[in-house]
C-alpha cells in the first residue's frame, strides 16, 4: 500500500498480498527470459560472489560472546507490568539468565547499563512482504533484480532498527534473501517464510493479462516466474505447488481464498478454491508438520476455509458475527491488520474505492468480534511498495490502542505472534523462544527510552526511543554509554 498521485495509482498492491497490477506485468513482459530460479539465482550470486559486490552491504556485527544488561525495567512479553531493577545476561544467541538480585557480571562480559530504562522482546510483524515492502512502482516496472536486492536490503536494515527483530513472510521468493539475513551478509530480522502464495486462475494473485488466456500450466506466467504467487486449478496442481514452497524452506504456507481490495479482477466477496482444494493443500502441510494460512475477507470465504481445515486467517475483515464465534469455537488463528484509514492506504478509484471504504468499517467491526469472543488475534502491519509506507509500521501497531491496552499491544507483538509461529512446528527456522525475555529464549530485545506500556506511541519514533537493539545476541544499535 502506498500513497501516488493519479499517474501511478494503477500499478499498486491492494490489501493483503505482495502482487502487481496487469499493467506491471505488461511493462515487465521483457524480462520473460528471468525464471524464478534465474531471478534467486541472480540474488544468490550477489550474496555469495566471491568478488567483492559493486554494493557494499553492511554485515551483522561482531558482538561480545557474552553481554549484561544491567538495571533495566524489563517487560518479559507475556505479563502487564515490568519489573524494575533487573539484569539480563546474554551467552551467545541466548539468554541464560534473568537476575534480580544484581549479581556480579561475569569476567568476560560486556556491560550495558540501561540506567533503569524499559527493556522488551524483539517485535514481531505476522504479515510482512520482504522483497516487496518498499520497493518503489518504478523499480517494479523495470523488474531489475539487482536494485530489488538492493530496495529490500536497505528495508530489511531499516525493519530491523524500527525493533522488529522478526517477520512472517507471507508472499514472496524469500528464500535466498532470508538466507542472507540468517548469514550475517546483510542485516535484517529473522523471517519466517511462505514463499509464493497459492492462487486459483482469476484469484487474487492471478496478474496475467488477458491476453495471455487460456493458461497452459505447462507455461508459467510472469508472476509465477517471478515467485511471487503459483496459479493451481485442480487438487493435484495445488498439491505440486505447495510441496515446491516447501522444497524451498517454507515454514508455512499461504493460500489465497477470496478476492482483494485492488485486485482489478478478483471482487473483494469472492471465494477461489473449492473446499476439496483446499483441503488438498493443507493436506500436504499438515504431512510436512505445518500449517496453512488462508487469504479470505468475506464471511463464506473464511468459513470455507475453516471448513477445509486451515489454522489461520489472514485479514477477515468482513467476516460477520457467526464467523467469528466460529473462529473462537474452532480455535482458529486471526492474522489482521488495523487499516483505519486513507493513511493506511493507497487512494483508490472506482470498485476499488468502494471495497476499500469497506474494510475500513469492516476493521472496526472484526476487532470488536475478535475481542468479544475472544479469537487467538495476531497483529500483522501489511505495508507495500513504498519505504513511506514501511516506516509507518510502528504506527500500525499504535492502531490497536482503539481497542487494546498498551500492554495487550505490546503483548500481541510479541509473545501472542510468536505463539503463531510456533505453529510451523519442525518446519520453525528458528526452533527456540521468541516474543519473550526468560532464560533460554533467543536473544532478541530492545531497549526503550520511555515506558511503552504508559505511552505506546513510542513505538511511533523508533529512531529516537529505541537506544539498543540486540537481535540474536548481536547488538544493532546501542546509543547509551558504556
Amino acid at each position: 500500500m502506498i500513497r501516488l498521485g493519479g499517474k501511478y495509482q494503477h500499478l499498486v498492491h491492494g490489501f493483503g498480498c505482495g502482487c502487481l497490477s496487469p499493467e506491471v506485468q505488461h511493462a515487465s513482459r521483457r524480462l520473460e527470459d528471468l525464471s524464478r530460479r534465474g531471478v534467486l539465482a541472480g540474488l544468490g550470486a550477489a550474496f555469495f560472489a566471491a568478488a567483492a559486490p559493486p554494493i557494499a552491504f553492511a554485515q551483522a556485527p561482531a558482538s561480545p560472546s557474552k553481554i549484561l544488561l544491567k538495571q533495566a525495567k524489563v517487560f518479559d512479553g507475556k505479563s502487564a507490568t515490568a519489573q524494575s531493577g533487573v539484569q539480563v545476561l546474554i551467552e551467545g544467541s541466548r539468554i541464560t539468565a534473568i537476575d534480580t538480585t544484581n549479581s556480579a557480571p561475569p569476567a568476560d562480559a560486556t556491560v550495558i547499563d540501561c540506567g533503569g530504562r524499559f527493556l522488551m522482546p524483539g517485535l514481531i510483524d505476522a504479515h510482512w512482504h520482504s522483497l516487496f515492502a518498499a520497493v518503489p512502482v518504478a523499480t517494479a516496472v523495470t523488474g531489475d533484480p539487482g536494485v530489488i536486492f538492493t530496495a529490500s536490503t536497505a528495508e530489511a536494515q531499516r525493519t530491523l532498527l524500527r525493533g522488529f527483530t522478526t517477520v512472517r513472510d507471507v508472499g514472496g521468493p524469500v528464500f535466498t534473501f532470508k538466507q542472507a539475513i540468517d548469514t550475517g551478509i546483510i542485516p535484517g530480522p529473522r523471517i519466517y517464510p511462505s514463499g509464493a502464495m497459492i492462487t486459483t486462475s482469476g484469484g487474487h494473485g492471478d496478474l496475467r493479462m488477458l491476453t495471455d488466456i487460456p493458461r497452459t500450466p505447462a507455461q508459467l506466467s510472469i508472476v509465477e516466474k517471478s515467485g511471487g504467487a503459483m496459479i493451481a486449478d485442480s487438487a493435484a496442481e495445488v498439491q505440486l505447488r505447495v510441496r515446491e514452497q516447501f522444497m524451498q524452506g517454507a515454514s508455512q504456507i499461504k493460500m489465497v481464498g477470496g478476492g482483494g481490495v485492488s485486485s482489478p479482477r478478483s471482487p473483494l466477496d469472492m471465494t477461489t478454491f473449492s473446499e476439496s482444494d483446499l483441503r488438498a493443500g493443507i493436506a500436504v502441510a499438515q504431512d510436512w508438520n505445518t500449517y496453512v494460512t488462508v487469504h479470505a475477507y468475506a464471511p463464506k470465504t473464511v468459513q470455507r476455509a475453516i471448513a477445509a481445515g486451515a489454522a489461520c486467517i489472514e485479514h477477515a475483515h468482513l467476516m460477520d458475527e457467526d464467523t467469528a464465534r466460529l473462529m473462537a469455537d474452532k480455535g482458529i488463528w486471526l492474522s489482521i491488520q488495523p487499516f483505519l484509514s486513507v493513511e493506511d492506504s493507497v487512494p483508490l478509484t472506482g470498485p476499488s474505492a468502494e471495497r476499500l471504504q469497506q474494510v475500513f468499517v469492516g476493521t472496526l467491526t472484526a476487532y470488536e468480534f475478535a475481542r468479544k469472543y475472544k479469537i487467538k488475534t495476531a497483529w500483522g502491519s501489511d505495508m507495500l511498495f513504498s519505504p513511506d509506507m514501511t516506516a509507518r509500521q510502528g504506527t500500525m501497531l499504535t492502531h490497536l490502542s482503539r481497542w487494546y491496552s498498551n500492554a495487550e499491544i505490546l503483548q500481541m507483538a510479541t509473545s501472542t505472534n510468536a505463539e503463531l509461529l510456533a505453529l510451523s512446528g519442525p518446519r520453525n527456522p528458528y526452533p527456540g523462544k521468541l516474543g519473550v525475555l526468560e532464560a533460554g529464549a533467543f536473544a532478541d530485545m530492545l531497549v526503550v527510552d520511555g515506558n511503552p506500556l504508559e505511552d505506546i506511541n513510542l513505538l511511533n519514533q523508533p529512531e529516537k526511543s529505541l537506544a539498543v537493539i540486540i537481535k540474536d545476541g548481536k547488538v544493532f544499535k546501542n546509543t547509551l554509554a558504556a
